[in-house]
């Protein structure tokens, strides 16, 4: 070929590879991915919150707030690390401290330290950098009042009393296998009584005829005495440290005294967490949810909606919490790592002594 025929068809060519790289860049800056629209919650059945709430942070962060629940806590984070690295969503909440070391040791968060936990109670604020608290309950046993005083009998106000023949076939718990109160109520036993103990003490429980069922729903709306509309006649349940402050406010008329109380002895601490899911679609949405979750306007929408304690400090609570409910001041809690270490031999253990 000549030179000046050479020249020609070069500069033809490098024209069309200039076209055809500005026709990559156009079709890359329109194949964009759009923003997201909408952040997305994986959580448990019990999580609530209020439509004024979900509308304000909808509002704040431009954001649509999805909620996916997904049975109880422990169903929502094994389907979870199932799909660890490629989540159903952006956020999951209620992992609690009997299931932390699982969530944290199955890669299944982003680190996110949020700057409203400036703003938590330090009791609370003292988690891994992955997970962010949002709330704690107190598991408690819970008695009927009319039931003891109508039998001039009084009510058990230690874990031991359980043991005495006068609660005979009184007591309603909930197996720890399949429930998160049940679970809680176990570790409680374990970390009164110790390595040494524990095993007794149920076993003392069995022979003065405890009653295990699957679940919190049975036990409390089925078997146990105290509740409203329950044809239940035992009149001991585990059961929440708010459970009474509920009883009032969904009262077909008003009361002045919560037919049910607390017992604070024995009550087992468990707090909730929020974490990122690690490969999320919406990290900044998901980094805006928590957030909010630490806001004061969420964090005072908690007891109303989960029947629960906000983790901030500066947070009034509803008057039937303050007349009704109770704040054990020394709650039981055992360290995530010794539950993780020891649960399934726990449970597997509690279900020999009382169920078979």
């Amino acid at each position: 070929m000549r030179p000046l025929a050479t020249f020609r068809c070069k500069r033809r060519l490098a024209a069309v590879i200039l076209v055809a790289a500005a026709a990559v860049a156009v079709a890359g800056c329109g194949g964009e991915e759009a923003a997201p629209t909408e952040v997305v919650l994986l959580t448990h059945d019990s999580f609530a919150i209020s439509k004024e709430v979900k509308a304000a942070f909808e509002k704040e962060s431009g954001l649509t707030l999805r909620v996916l629940q997904g049975g109880d806590a422990n169903e929502t984070l094994n389907r979870a690390l199932l799909t660890a690295g490629d989540p159903q969503g952006d956020v999951i909440f209620g992992i609690d401290d009997s299931v932390l070391s699982r969530a944290l040791e199955g890669d299944l968060l982003e680190e996110y330290v949020s700057d409203g936990l400036e703003d938590v109670d330090p009791e609370y604020a003292e988690a891994d950098g992955h997970v962010t608290p949002i709330d704690h309950g107190e598991i408690c046993l819970n008695v009927d009042r009319a039931w003891f005083a109508d039998r001039g009998i009084e009510p058990p106000s230690t874990l031991e009393d359980l043991t005495e023949p006068s609660y005979r076939d009184l007591l309603v718990v909930e197996n720890p296998a399949t429930s998160s109160p049940g679970l809680s109520f176990l570790l409680a036993t374990v970390d009164r009584f110790g390595e040494d103990g524990w095993e007794a003490y149920w076993q003392a429980l069995r022979a003065n005829g405890v009653l295990a069922v699957d679940g919190w729903e049975e036990a409390y709306t089925q078997q146990f005495s105290g509740a409203a509309g329950s044809p239940g006649k035992r009149p001991i349940v585990v059961s929440y440290a708010t459970s009474p402050a509920a009883e009032v406010i969904f009262a077909s008329k008003p009361l002045d005294t919560a037919p049910t109380a607390a017992v604070e002895d024995g009550c087992y601490r468990q707090v909730e967490y929020t974490g990122i899911l690690r490969g999320a679609t919406n990290e900044d949405g998901a980094r805006a949810l928590i957030d909010f979750m630490l806001s004061e306007r969420f964090q005072a929408d908690v007891p109303g909606s989960m029947f629960v304690y906000p983790v901030r400090a500066d947070v009034a609570l509803p008057e039937a919490f303050v007349e009704h409910a109770i704040v054990p001041a020394n709650p039981l809690q055992l360290p995530a790592d010794d539950i993780d270490e020891n649960r399934d031999r726990w449970v597997a253990r509690w279900t020999e002594i009382v169920v078979r």
